[in-house]
């Protein structure tokens, strides 16, 4: 009987956390499908009736849709090749030891700290200003052509921006794992004679698979909403707009709340339709 009522007080005592973080959820959910289903515009309030699904039908047609999303695959699957070799690589280093070994690794994490907003301030005034960034200044001692990183390459520019700030992340998870291999097969492979390039890709590289996947599945679903590195930089411009952004200027520059409504909740779902294939896969690599 203790325990039933020990039970009964403790769902008693979270109830009122769990009704509000549920209402916390629900009631802008509710109110995004609810403006999504009906036509609503900041410049005519007014002029507010149901049109069914006539804005997603003006979203998924629109030219932008599809820009948009290829937009944010190019930026999550670089990122993600960026970041995971790197991290592999960077860890690999980190592991070994040498003199200032735990100031290198604080000055490896210290990007991961840093806001997005402040990173991308960063890198587009004082490494990739094309009139006097770091990059600009190496050109020119290098005696090659300045390159105006975010006008040329603008999409680029954004993908090296988030990918020094993931890369941290990606080689903290992924020297943890190191650290975590068994120092047997080690052994075992240096006395057996086994080269570096063997030791790696059997020990080493099959030991941090399900590392790699925490890796890729976090930093999946953190890429597909990037926001303020695109707006700092190239506030959308030159095809790279990702679909946040599109929904961000469908009801910022349009002032079109239903269309954008039906935009975010169209990102959501593509977002965990990719999410849902990430799980599956590391619920098989988990169980290998």
């Amino acid at each position: 009987m203790a325990t039933q009522q020990t039970r009964v007080l403790a769902r008693v005592a979270v109830a009122p956390s769990v009704l509000m973080l549920f209402i916390w959820m629900i009631v802008p959910l509710v109110l995004t499908i609810y403006y999504s289903l009906n036509n609503y515009t900041l410049d005519d309030p007014t002029n507010f009736y149901w049109n069914s699904f006539a804005n997603y039908k003006f979203f998924l047609t629109d030219p932008a849709f599809i820009k948009s999303f290829v937009a944010s695959l190019e930026i999550v699957i670089s990122v993600l090749v960026i970041t995971v070799v790197g991290g592999i690589l960077i860890a690999l280093l980190m592991d070994q030891p040498f003199a200032g070994q735990s100031i290198v690794r604080l000055m490896v994490l210290a990007p991961f700290f840093v806001m997005p907003t402040v990173a991308a301030l960063i890198w587009k005034n004082l490494f990739m200003n094309a009139d006097g960034g770091l990059l600009t200044w190496v050109s020119q001692v290098l005696h090659l052509p300045v390159v105006v990183w975010f006008t040329n390459y603008p999409l680029i520019s954004i993908i090296i921006i988030v990918a020094w700030q993931w890369l941290p992340f990606a080689t903290l998870i992924l020297l943890t794992a190191i650290q975590s291999l068994d120092e047997e097969q080690k052994e075992a492979s240096q006395l057996d004679g086994a080269k570096p390039l063997s030791y790696f890709f059997y020990i080493v590289l099959p030991h941090l698979s399900r590392a790699i996947t925490v890796v890729i599945l976090i930093e999946t679903i953190f890429l597909l909403n990037i926001f303020a590195e695109i707006k700092v930089t190239t506030n959308g411009s030159l095809n790279t707009a990702n679909l946040p952004f599109l929904v961000y200027l469908t009801e910022a520059g349009d002032h079109d709340i239903g269309s954008a409504s039906a935009g975010a909740l169209v990102a959501v779902v593509l977002a965990n339709i990719v999410a849902f294939f990430l799980i599956r896969l590391i619920g098989k690599n988990l169980e290998a």
